[in-house]
């Protein structure tokens, strides 16, 4: 069946995305170079948003016992935007949101980018000097935060005194000059009207970088909504190809449920954001929040509130369907359970296609620097090649390059370089950066891949010096950087280490200087205090002589992570 599927899913593509189809592609030019675009992609995320006041009578935000409708929250969303501008934000500025996935992040998100501002959306697990730097590098009008957030800046915002900020479910008394949340939503429901071009910034994301400092991603509106449209496009065409070779009717939109999911990966990713929340929204559907990933409470979520997807890094999914409640918790709501973040591995495709509930295994490949996928891969094609991301999405060219940047053929390795109306503009701040990882639009993953006959991609390595833990980047060189702060370290390399549960961990071999002594806690605890918990390596292996480098001086990361074994760690 493989064959006629891959033939299927060709002929569908071309009537989905050629003239006059729902996801009609053109070209335009963005930035000075032909993108591949879709025709009726709305103009901005603002049009996104206000378009699902169409279900208005429906749940929106769940987050424990606390419940708010669509209408509900569009009033919300709506005074956080006129408050927003009475406090003198206007189109272009940018206003940082910093806390856990509270229902909050969702309504300040949509009302920072309807009212044209640039969303910042800063990492929950930064301890206080990556804030501080995060902070001085976008320079936001506003910050918006949670308790725990205001915790570790404590005694840094007198640095900022004209960051106007706001705190969310924090305890009275707050600090001098810090507004509480509430006086946002009582704010007049008045949206500002603007009008928003296309590629200006929706929001910087940031993501770590190989010099040790995490370099904003500058997602645009058409980078946002072109990923969305994307995401449907990949669900719809999939589905009609795979009708088509079994020889049923296509799939009818208003039979499929109201979907809703959890939101299980933080919303400062566009996993969640991009991907999840975007989705959903669009559909009409419910996002559920919760404190914390657990698979128990998830099982528990899914049977209560009649949910139709679960999707975060692939562990979870694991952990889902390894529970022990989930033979006895009613899941038969469940359409979808997939994976992204990290390979979503065959034995786990398997195990969720075998289950017999109704849910089907999928995955997707990207990157905050495309705003979200690359590709999606779904039901029986992800079943079919379940070592593959899948083909990239209708707004993407893909090519596999050599070294010297030339288009390698069918089936070879190389980097994989992809271009198209998803694309970030560049990094805030950083235009060498922007230069090294884009060429004429084309964005150099750091990814090794190769390209099948079919156009599905498989990733089979890494350029970039990172450990992939959880779904969350991990950078060597920031790590090392933390490390090189305590006096005692002459030496150190930090690498990934195979991980069963998390895909990998942190590892770092390091010398210590002549004279010095120090321990693996004091170690730790140094890291602790300048990076954040899921970056401190578990892992320590103190040599006791220089450790291998090559010709250039460079320490060999990879024979490093080979000769050194686990059992050996403290």
């Amino acid at each position: 069946m493989s064959g006629d599927l891959y033939v299927n899913l060709k002929a569908v593509w071309g009537e989905f995305t050629g003239p006059g189809g729902p996801f009609e592609v053109v070209t335009k030019d963005v930035l000075g170079q032909p993108t591949r675009c879709f025709a009726a992609a709305p103009p901005s995320v603002r049009e996104v948003w206000l378009s699902s006041m169409q279900y208005a009578e429906r749940d929106y935000l769940i987050y424990n016992d606390e419940r708010l409708t669509y209408a509900q929250t569009h009033d919300r969303v709506a005074s956080i935007a006129a408050w927003l501008s009475a406090q003198g934000v206007q189109p272009g500025d940018r206003v940082a949101i910093a806390m856990r996935n509270y229902p909050e992040w969702m309504q300040c998100y949509w009302a920072i980018l309807s009212m044209g501002a640039v969303c910042v959306g800063m990492n929950a697990w930064w301890v206080g000097e990556e804030i501080h730097y995060a902070l001085e590098d976008s320079e936001p009008k506003v910050m918006i935060c949670d308790s725990e957030r205001l915790e570790r800046l404590d005694g840094m915002l007198g640095d900022f005194p004209q960051i106007k900020v706001v705190a969310v479910r924090c305890e009275d008394p707050l600090p001098a000059g810090v507004a509480p949340f509430s006086e946002l939503i009582a704010a007049p429901s008045d949206l500002p009207v603007v009008t928003i071009d296309p590629d200006d910034d929706a929001c910087i994301f940031y993501t770590s970088g190989t010099t040790g400092r995490p370099k904003g991603a500058q997602l645009t509106h058409r980078g946002c909504v072109s990923n969305l449209m994307n995401l449907a496009f990949a669900g719809m065409a999939q589905a009609h190809a795979i009708a088509r070779t079994k020889g049923e009717a296509p799939p009818n939109p208003d039979d499929a449920p109201v979907p809703g999911a959890i939101m299980t990966t933080p919303l400062f990713h566009v996993t969640a954001n991009n991907c999840g929340a975007y989705a959903i929204t669009f559909a009409g559907g419910k996002l559920v929040h919760t404190y914390r990933w657990d698979a128990g409470e998830a099982l528990e979520l899914i049977e209560r509130e009649r949910l139709t997807a679960i999707s975060g890094v692939p562990v979870m999914a694991r952990e889902l369907v390894m529970h022990p409640d989930f033979a006895t918790r009613d899941v038969s709501s469940l359409t979808g359970i997939s994976g992204g973040g990290a390979q979503f591995q065959p034995d786990l495709v398997d195990k969720v296609d075998k289950l017999g509930k109704g849910a089907r295994p999928s995955t997707g490949y990207g990157m905050t620097e495309t705003c979200g996928i690359i590709t999606s891969f779904s039901s029986d094609f992800f079943v079919g090649k379940p070592n593959s991301a899948g083909p990239a999405m209708p707004t993407f060219e893909a090519k596999c390059v050599d070294a010297d940047g030339n288009t390698l053929p069918i089936g070879e390795h190389g980097e994989l370089w992809v271009r198209g109306a998803p694309v970030i503009k560049g990094y805030l701040n950083r235009a060498d950066a922007t230069a090294e990882s884009i060429t004429d639009r084309w964005l150099h993953t750091g990814d090794i891949a190769r390209i099948d006959e079919d156009d599905c991609i498989f990733i089979v390595d890494r350029l970039k010096d990172m450990v992939l833990r959880g779904g969350e980047n991990v950078y060597c060189a920031e790590v090392e950087n933390a490390l090189y702060k305590h006096a005692a370290v002459a030496e150190c390399s930090v690498f990934g280490v195979p991980d069963d549960r998390l895909g990998e961990e942190v590892g770092a071999a390091l010398v210590l200087a002549e004279g010095f002594t120090a321990t693996p806690e004091e170690l730790r605890k140094h890291c602790s205090e300048l990076i954040a918990k899921h970056k401190i390596p578990r892992y320590l292996w103190v040599q006791s002589e220089s450790l291998p480098r090559n010709a250039s001086g460079k320490f060999l990361r990879r024979e490093l992570k080979d000769q050194l074994a686990v059992a050996d760690a403290v």
